[in-house]
C-alpha cells in the first residue's frame, strides 16, 4: 500500500521542464516587438504609390502616416469606405472586428523627397485629407538585441559546465552530446537475430570452444559447483575473412543473453577521455545486464602495444583507452558473469597484459578453410542460389585453395552475377569458373590495345611459365595459361596449388624455377629481357629471402632464422643481424635466383621446340588449356595421375604468375 501511495504522490507532482522558461521568453519577446513598436492586430492592406494617386485624387483618403521615412499607411474617409473597390479592407480580424479606424493600405514610398512634393501638390488642388511624417522605435527589441550575444555565450556556457560535470547524463557518458556514452549495439532476445551455429560452416574447433562459452553463461553452476571459475575473456584470431566475425554474430543468436558488439575504432575520438569513458560504460551496462557478452571487433586498434608507436614520450589517448580497459576486464567478480569476446588479424601486436590470463583466458585460432571445410562453405553459400541441380560441390572445393570463407561467399555472389549478365536461368559450373577467374585475376580487358610485338613477347612469356612447370616435378599442375589481358596483367598462368601443410626446399626451387621461366624464354627467343617479369621477381625474390633468413634452409647460414614472432622488431631501426651478415644473406638470396634462372633458361632450350609451338598455339587462340599443353608437351615426365574433374576447360587456376 505504501508503495501504491508512494507513486501516486509521485504521478501528482508536478514535473518542472526547462522548456516552458524557453517557451515564456519567446512568448515575451514576441509580445514586446509586436505592441513596442507600432505594431497592430489589424490587417492592413498593400497598394501601390499609383494607386495612392488615384485613391487621393478622387478624396478618398484621410490620414497619410509615413513611418520611419519607408512605409506610408493610408487611412480612409467615411466617404471611401463605402465604395466598393475597398470593400476587402474591412475585412474582420483574428477578434471579429472590422477594420473601421485605420490604416487601410500601406506601401512603399520610395523617393521620399518625390512623395513628399506630390503630397503638397494634393493640397493645393484643394484635397482635404491630413499627412505627417513620424519615427517608430522598438526599445526593448534594441536591448534585448544589445544583450543577446552576451545572453547567448552565458548559456552556452552553463549547458557545457553541466554537461561536462555529468550534471545532464548522470554517471558515465556524460560529457558534452553524450560523446563519452558507449556506442555498442545491443543484441538480446527482443532482437531479430538470424544467424544461428548452424549457418556456420566448417571451423569445427573455433566453434567447439565457442559454444562452450555460451554453456557458461546459460549453465555456469554446472562449473563452478566444482571449483572452477568462467573465464573472463577469448579471443578470436585468425586470417582477415575466415568467419571470426560470423562466430560473433552466431554466438548473438544462439546466447539467448545481451550482446554488446562494437569495433575497437568506436572507443578512438579526438577528445581527450573519451575512450576511456565509453569503456567504463560499456562494463557498466554489461554488469547491470548480466550474465551478458561483450564482443570487441578489431581490438587491435585500442589493444596495441603500449610501448610500440610511442616515440614522442607523451601519453597516448589510445593508450589511457587500452588502461581503463585492462581494469575493467581485472576487476570482475567471479560471480558477475559477463564475458568479453575479441577478434583481431594482428594478435602479435598486442599488447601482453591484455593477452594474460585472467583477461582473455583463451585463445582460439580460426584458421583458413580445409578441403572438406570449403564444402561446407559452399553449401551454405549455395542455398540462396538457383544453381543447376548437377553442380558439384566436390569440384568447386577442391578449385579453391587458400579461399577463405569471404573468398567463397565473394565466388558465389559473382557467379549469380555473371549467370543474370548471360541471361541464363541457373547457375552453372563454368559460371563459378569464370567468377574464380574474376576474383584472383581481375576483369578481363579484351579492347587494350597491345602491338603485334609485345602480343608476341607475352605468349613466349606465358609459355615459358607453362613449360617450365609442365616439367618440373614439384611445380603446381598449370590449368590454363592466357594472353588477354586482365586486371593489371597482360598476361597469365594459371595453376591450381598443392595443399601443403609443409614445404620442402625442392618444392619451393621448383616454384621459383617455375616463375622464372617467363624471363628465360624472353631471353632464349629475343636475347632481350621486359619489364613484365616484375610480379615473378617480386614472388622469387619473396621465397628467397624466406629460405635464408626465416626458415633456414640455407647451407651457408645454416639453422638460423631472423623471424620475430611478437613483433618487437617490427618498427626497429635496427637489424636482429650485423653488416656482414646482411652482404652473405643478400648474396645468398641472388645466388639462389641465378640458379634457378639458369635451370629455367637450359629447360628451355632443351624444349626450345615445344616452347615455340606452344606460343604460336597461344598466339592462335589466345587462350589454350591442360588437353593443349598435353598434346605439345606430352605427359608430365613424373608419376602425377591428373583429376578428370580437372582436365581441360573444366580446371580452375587459383594462383597467377
Amino acid at each position: 500500500m505504501k508503495e501504491g501511495n508512494n507513486k501516486n504522490n509521485n504521478n501528482n507532482k508536478l514535473k518542472f521542464s526547462p522548456y516552458w522558461v524557453y517557451a515564456v521568453i519567446i512568448t515575451i519577446l514576441l509580445g514586446m516587438s509586436m505592441f513596442g513598436g507600432d505594431g497592430s492586430w489589424q490587417s492592413i492592406s498593400k497598394t501601390n504609390i499609383s494607386d495612392f494617386e488615384r485613391y487621393l485624387n478622387e478624396g478618398d483618403v484621410e490620414q497619410v502616416i509615413v513611418v520611419n521615412q519607408k512605409l506610408a499607411k493610408v487611412t480612409l474617409n467615411s466617404y471611401g469606405l463605402e465604395k466598393s473597390v475597398h470593400k476587402s479592407i474591412k475585412s474582420k480580424n483574428i477578434l471579429g472586428q472590422e477594420n473601421t479606424g485605420g490604416p487601410h493600405y500601406e506601401f512603399e514610398v520610395g523617393n521620399l523627397e518625390l512623395f513628399q512634393r506630390k503630397l503638397e501638390q494634393a493640397e493645393d488642388k484643394g484635397i482635404q485629407f491630413r499627412y505627417e511624417f513620424m519615427t517608430v522605435e522598438n526599445r526593448w527589441m534594441d536591448v534585448i538585441l544589445g544583450f543577446l550575444p552576451i545572453i547567448i555565450i552565458i548559456g552556452v556556457w552553463i549547458f557545457l559546465m553541466r554537461r561536462m560535470s555529468g550534471g545532464g547524463a548522470g554517471g558515465p557518458g556524460g560529457q558534452i552530446f553524450n560523446i563519452g556514452k558507449s556506442k555498442a549495439k545491443l543484441f538480446d532476445q527482443n532482437t531479430e537475430v538470424k544467424t544461428t551455429f548452424k549457418d556456420v560452416a566448417g571451423l569445427e574447433g573455433a566453434k567447439e570452444e565457442i559454444q562452450e562459452i555460451v554453456d557458461f553463461l546459460k549453465n555456469p553452476k554446472k562449473y563452478t559447483v566444482l571449483g572452477g571459475k568462467i573465464p573472463k575473456g577469448a579471443l578470436l584470431v585468425g586470417s582477415p575473412g575466415t568467419g571470426k566475425t560470423l562466430l560473433a554474430k552466431a554466438v548473438a543468436g544462439e546466447a539467448k543473453v545481451p550482446f554488446f558488439s562494437l569495433s575497437g575504432s568506436d572507443f578512438v575520438e579526438m577528445f581527450v577521455g573519451v575512450g576511456a569513458s565509453r569503456v567504463r560504460d560499456l562494463f557498466k551496462q554489461a554488469k547491470d545486464k548480466s550474465p551478458a557478452i561483450i564482443f570487441i571487433d578489431e581490438i587491435d586498434a585500442i589493444g596495441r602495444d603500449k610501448g610500440k608507436n610511442n616515440f614522442t614520450g607523451s601519453n597516448d589517448e589510445r593508450e589511457n583507452t587500452l588502461n581503463q580497459l585492462l581494469t575493467e576486464m581485472d576487476g570482475f567478480g567471479t560471480d558477475t558473469n559477463v564475458i568479453v569476446l575479441a577478434a583481431t588479424n594482428r594478435s602479435d601486436v598486442l599488447d601482453k597484459a591484455l593477452m594474460r590470463a585472467g583477461r582473455f583466458d583463451r585463445q582460439i585460432y580460426v584458421d583458413l578453410p580445409d578441403l572438406n571445410e570449403r564444402r561446407e562453405i559452399f553449401k551454405v553459400h549455395l542455398k540462396p542460389l538457383k544453381s543447376v541441380k548437377s553442380l558439384d560441390v566436390e569440384f568447386l572445393s577442391k578449385q579453391t585453395p587458400g579461399f577463405s570463407g569471404a573468398d567463397i561467399a565473394n565466388v558465389c555472389n559473382e557467379a549469380a552475377l555473371i549467370a543474370a549478365r548471360k541471361n541464363r536461368k541457373s547457375v552453372g559450373k563454368q559460371d563459378f569458373l569464370d567468377a574464380v577467374d574474376r576474383i584472383v585475376g581481375g576483369l578481363e580487358k579484351k579492347n587494350k590495345i597491345v602491338t603485334p610485338e609485345e602480343k608476341k613477347t607475352i605468349a613466349f612469356h606465358e609459355a615459358g611459365h607453362a613449360t617450365v612447370s609442365w616439367l618440373l616435378e614439384h611445380a603446381a599442375p598449370l590449368v590454363k595459361v592466357t594472353i588477354v589481358p586482365r586486371g593489371q596483367s597482360l598476361g597469365a598462368a594459371w595453376y591450381l596449388p598443392e595443399e601443403r601443410m609443409i614445404v620442402r626446399t625442392e618444392q619451393m626451387l621448383d616454384e621459383m624455377c617455375a616463375a622464372l621461366g617467363g624471363r628465360a624464354a624472353e631471353k632464349i627467343m629475343f636475347n632481350k629481357i621486359s619489364t613484365g617479369a616484375l610480379s615473378d621477381l617480386e614472388k622469387v625474390t619473396r621465397q628467397a629471402r624466406a629460405m635464408v633468413s626465416i626458415y633456414g634452409l640455407n647451407d651457408t647460414l645454416g639453422n638460423i632464422t631472423y623471424y620475430d614472432s611478437t613483433g618487437q622488431m617490427e618498427n626497429s631501426f635496427t637489424k636482429p643481424y650485423s653488416e656482414k651478415t646482411a652482404q652473405v644473406i643478400d648474396k645468398e638470396i641472388s645466388d639462389i635466383i641465378e640458379r634457378q634462372y639458369k635451370r629455367a633458361c637450359d629447360l628451355l632450350k632443351k624444349n626450345k621446340n615445344k616452347l615455340m609451338q606452344l606460343a604460336e598455339r597461344l598466339l592462335e587462340k589466345e587462350v589454350i588449356f591442360k588437353d593443349d599443353l598435353f598434346n605439345i608437351l606430352g605427359e608430365r615426365p613424373y608419376d602425377v595421375k591428373p583429376d578428370k574433374k580437372e582436365d581441360g576447360k573444366d580446371g580452375v587456376k587459383v594462383a597467377v604468375n
